[in-house]
């Protein structure tokens, strides 16, 4: 059940994260290699950071159906739906069973808006680079009858905390 987009293999919502799709290892940098100017690693993050104080409880809801609500500005720049973006997420559906998550694995992703379900590039573009945001995305704009995992039942609302770490 996997997904060629735009040159990215894609399981579930993004470039691999789900049981039976295959990822690449990251290539280790040895401090020889290592150029002076390259920036240090970011540790692993293992859950959402915090949200503002003023936050709100409520969903707004665009006119696609798509409902969100902004849990932290951030002070960045909005994606556009052309740009690729760096995120940590976690998914769940409306039973609350977690199907995917990359703060459970420890390492953000990257990838172009265009080449996921358009409810993320719909719902990235309501936030800004530092920022989290909470998306419940309604079937039509997720996986409708043909979701690529089985994690995944046929016509599920899928519900997302989003941080976008960097707009690319």
């Amino acid at each position: 059940m996997i997904r060629q987009l735009m040159g990215f293999v894609v399981c579930g919502v993004l470039v691999a994260g789900l049981e039976g799709c295959e990822t690449a290892a990251p290539v280790a940098e040895s401090p020889e290699t290592r150029t002076p100017s390259a920036p240090a690693a970011r540790p692993a993050v293992t859950e959402p950071g915090p949200q503002d104080p003023d936050a709100p409880t409520e969903f707004t809801t665009a006119p696609s159906g798509l409902k969100y609500r902004v849990l932290r500005q951030g002070s960045g720049e909005k994606p556009r739906a052309s740009d690729s973006v760096e995120v940590h997420y976690k998914g769940w559906l409306d039973n609350g069973n977690v199907f995917d998550s990359s703060y459970d694995r420890g390492q953000s992703i990257s990838f172009p808006l265009m080449g996921v379900i358009p409810g993320w590039t719909e719902g990235m573009q309501y936030v800004g680079e530092g920022g989290m945001i909470e998306l419940e995305i309604p079937s039509e704009l997720g996986y409708g009858a043909t979701p690529p995992t089985p994690k995944i039942p046929p016509n599920s609302t899928l519900h997302f905390i989003v941080e976008l770490i960097a707009v690319n």
